[in-house]
């Protein structure tokens, strides 16, 4: 089945169709885009509400820890990390299924727009060759009908006898050049005729169908393109299942972990006074008028005293142990970083192995030039004494010693760290970032720490350049073009990283839209930054689409 063949004279409405086509896919491009909000507000909220029912350490009145309060902040952290995942969902449909959508769209605008203009353009060629076939038609025609009164004036004049030799020899001549200007007429009116029938069987067997086949395959590349789309929203959020699972069973764990006849023996250790209940009261007879002691009251009173001080004192030992966590006091910062939590352990060791390392190689640099130097002085003694750079040489050595010492040091220690880190739990590659929420912060050793500075926290998401990644592009060569682009409207590119360009420039494309409305051009002198993608015409290259 083939457009070309089965809709030779359906342009306007192939037009319509293809539109639809790309108002469709916007549209979906649209619900992806408010079902992406909806997970991130979610999150967000969720967030939210572990925030304010976790414990607030700064309150006075903790509550003890029973079994039943730690699986509730267990269950806040799962529902913190089921929250990450959402984010997950929503970074994993943005990038996978709107950002190419909306990229995709774009193409496909700008191929319809192509395809449109060559069958519209074909179109007129063959208008136009009809107007050259009609033209020479009616001139043909014409001349004929003046041919034809020629012949009668000469017949006419030819049978008068009254006319005279001249004038007939004139209306003689006058149907001769008639005869011969429409014999003219009638070969250019043949000629444009062939060449018409032959334009119009190509315009409708060669031309048509090849513009239509583009657009049939087009339409169809859209079709297969929300299929994958489709398979990519559903698997953002089948890939986040086995996470999410795994939290939920914590959440169940959680309160499998619940033991009330714990609790209730906390509840015990925390009040229990230790004294033995009071006994019977004694019968007193007045009858006889015989009064009792008061040695017996007054000990029984003194040791109910003494009963409810160390209850107190019992109760509030019992208090100060009984917290969910205990506060660990704040020590000098080690030689071993072990006071910060492992990350940013992990990176002072590493950025402290990094420092020594670029010492060690300016000591090796510093060995090697006395070295050379020595060697000078020894071949030429007027340049100076070999043994006045013995004592730098050997200063230089034990820096070299002592340096590598201190590197085998810390790459101990940094893979103390790596190993510990390592063995952390997999299942939350995205959610780390927000992993502690704020019911308490843990430091290396376990123990709870009031330092904000000292809690782990991940990188935040940045849509900006790190400087890392600049370094590595002034380092390599720069990327290829995968096509070019028009500004269709000028822009000043005050901010850093952006590129100012005028109406009408053409500039090279590096790197394509990535969702966030900039594309990275560059210019032919070499100079390259984004420009808003809604202020240019994007042309790519096929065979660079897919980079």
């Amino acid at each position: 089945m083939s457009w070309g063949t089965e809709l030779w004279d359906q342009f306007d409405s192939l037009d319509k169709h293809t539109q639809w086509g790309i108002d469709f896919l916007e549209r979906y491009a649209k619900f992806v885009k408010e079902r992406i909000e909806i997970e991130q507000n979610y999150a967000k909220q969720l967030r939210n509400l572990v925030k304010k029912y976790c414990p607030k350490r700064s309150s006075k009145d903790e509550e003890p820890r029973f079994t039943s309060c730690i699986a509730f902040f267990n269950i806040l952290n799962e529902l913190n990390d089921y929250a990450g995942q959402r984010e997950v969902v929503a970074e994993e449909m943005a990038h996978r299924v709107y950002g190419e959508l909306m990229r995709y769209a774009h193409d496909l605008k700008t191929e319809r727009k192509m395809h449109l203009q060559e069958g519209r353009k074909a179109q007129q060629y063959l208008d136009m060759c009809w107007k050259q076939m009609d033209n020479s038609k009616k001139k043909f025609e014409r001349e004929c009908r003046e041919a034809e009164k020629a012949q009668q004036s000469y017949e006419r004049l030819d049978n008068d006898t009254n006319a005279t030799k001249a004038d007939v020899e004139k209306a003689k001549q006058q149907l001769n050049l008639r005869t011969h200007m429409a014999d003219e007429n009638k070969n250019e009116y043949a000629a444009q005729l062939q060449n018409f029938n032959g334009e119009q069987h190509k315009h409708f067997y060669v031309v048509i169908p090849q513009i239509y086949k583009q657009l049939q395959e087009m339409d169809e590349r859209r079709t297969v393109k929300l299929s994958e789309c489709y398979r990519g929203f559903a698997d953002s959020e089948r890939k986040v299942i086995p996470i999410i699972s795994k939290c939920l069973e914590g959440m169940i764990l959680a309160a499998k972990s619940v033991d009330e006849r714990r609790d209730s023996q906390m509840v015990v250790d925390s009040f229990k006074s230790g004294f033995e209940p009071p006994g019977d009261f004694p019968f007193e007879d007045y009858s006889q008028h015989i009064y009792r002691t008061i040695s017996d009251g007054t000990i029984s009173a003194s040791k109910q005293e003494s009963g409810k001080m160390d209850a107190k004192t019992t109760v509030g030992k019992a208090k100060g142990k009984l917290w969910l966590f205990g506060k660990k006091p704040k020590g000098p910062a080690l030689e071993d970083f072990s006071h910060l939590p492992p990350e940013q352990r992990r990176k002072k060791l590493q950025q402290r192995i990094d420092e020594l390392n670029r010492e060690l190689q300016k000591e090796s640099d510093q060995k090697d030039a006395l070295n050379k130097m020595k060697d000078v002085y020894e071949k030429n003694p007027q340049m100076g004494d070999p043994g006045s750079l013995q004592p730098k040489l050997a200063e230089t050595m034990n820096n070299i010693d002592r340096l590598r010492m201190e590197i085998h040091k810390n790459e101990a220690w940094l893979s103390e760290v790596e190993g510990k880190t390592g063995g952390r739990g997999d299942r939350r590659h995205s959610s780390d970032i927000n992993h502690l929420v704020t019911q308490g912060r843990e430091s290396p050793e376990g123990s709870y720490t009031d330092d904000a500075n000292q809690e782990v926290r991940g990188p935040p998401q940045q849509h900006g350049h790190h400087s890392e990644f600049d370094d590595e592009f002034e380092d390599d060569d720069p990327l290829p073009a995968i096509g070019h682009c028009k500004a269709i409207y000028p822009f000043d590119g005050h901010n850093e990283g952006t590129l100012a360009m005028k109406e009408g420039e053409v500039l090279y494309i590096i790197e394509e839209d990535k969702g966030d409305g900039w594309t990275r051009a560059r210019r032919q002198n070499g100079e390259e930054g984004y420009v808003p993608t809604s202020y240019i015409d994007v042309t790519l290259e096929k065979n660079s689409k897919g980079s």
